[in-house]
Formats: C-alpha cells, sequence, structure tokens
C-alpha cells in the first residue's frame, strides 16, 4: 500500500524539480539580458541572483531526495 504514495511523492518532487530548474534558466536569462543593456539596476540584480542561489539549493536538496544513496 506504501508504494503508490512513495511512487506519487517522487513524481511530484520530479515535477517541482523540473519547474525549479526552468525557473532557475529564467532568472539566469533576466540577468544576462539586464548585464547586456548596461543600464542594470545593482538591486534588482542582486535580488536575482539571490533567488538564482535559493533555487539551486532547492534544485539540490530535491535531486538527493530523488538520488538514492547506494553503499559499494
Amino acid at each position: 500500500m506504501n508504494a503508490p504514495t512513495e511512487l506519487d511523492r517522487q513524481e511530484v518532487l520530479r515535477v517541482k524539480l523540473e519547474v525549479l530548474r526552468r525557473q532557475h534558466r529564467d532568472l539566469d536569462d533576466a540577468i544576462r539580458a539586464l548585464e547586456d543593456r548596461g543600464t542594470a539596476d545593482q538591486l534588482t540584480l542582486r535580488r536575482f541572483k539571490k533567488q538564482k542561489l535559493q533555487l539551486k539549493d532547492q534544485i539540490a536538496r530535491i535531486e538527493d531526495i530523488l538520488t538514492p544513496d547506494i553503499i559499494a
């Protein structure tokens, strides 16, 4: 009975992981666009970079959950 619940949880995590990766890429594109314009607001850039780091941390946590530790 636990197997379907675990599968559902993993599927939810996989979907969330993909959403977070997409947000990370979008922020990367936004940062690059602001920097290329040359008139970038430094406060906005810092906020975007901070959000990008937070997303990276969330991505790493979910990847750790989805990747089982195997002791050889």
